[in-house]
């Protein structure tokens, strides 16, 4: 999250500040850095429909409006929802509201956990509706 976080202040190189992040924090396990880099790469890969799935759900609230830090919590939960299938989506959204809780504030807690529960129906409904036409 905080290096999602610092990728959508700093437009250098995504590549470099992933190395420097790994380096500072002092990340050496390799399956948490594979995990931290394919979550990263993915999600601003993915960033335009991820966005575009917030956008639906937070209701009043421009993506240019909302705090940086939701927006990386949140953004991490949706790519975590839709892609990583090895992440119980409870435990993405409830790790997002603690992330929230921890970053961010109250209202940001209630925020993200009301988005990421819209969004997690959406993809149930989809995935549903996937199985029904197969």
């Amino acid at each position: 999250m905080k290096l999602l976080y610092q990728a959508q202040i700093r437009k250098d190189d995504l590549e470099e500040q992933i190395q420097t992040y790994m380096e500072e924090e002092m990340i050496l396990d390799p399956s948490e850095r594979g995990y931290i880099e394919e979550v990263v790469r993915g999600t601003v890969e993915k960033q335009d429909e991820i966005d575009s799935i917030i956008s639906r759900h937070a209701k009043g609230w421009s993506i240019s409006r909302m705090p940086k830090v939701d927006l990386a919590i949140m953004r991490l939960s949706i790519y975590e929802m839709r892609y990583r299938k090895d992440i119980p989506v409870n435990v993405s959204i409830n790790e997002a509201v603690e992330l929230a809780k921890k970053y961010s504030g109250e209202q940001s807690r209630t925020f993200v956990n009301g988005v990421l529960g819209k969004v997690w129906s959406e993809l149930s409904q989809e995935a549903q509706e996937s199985n029904e036409h197969e």
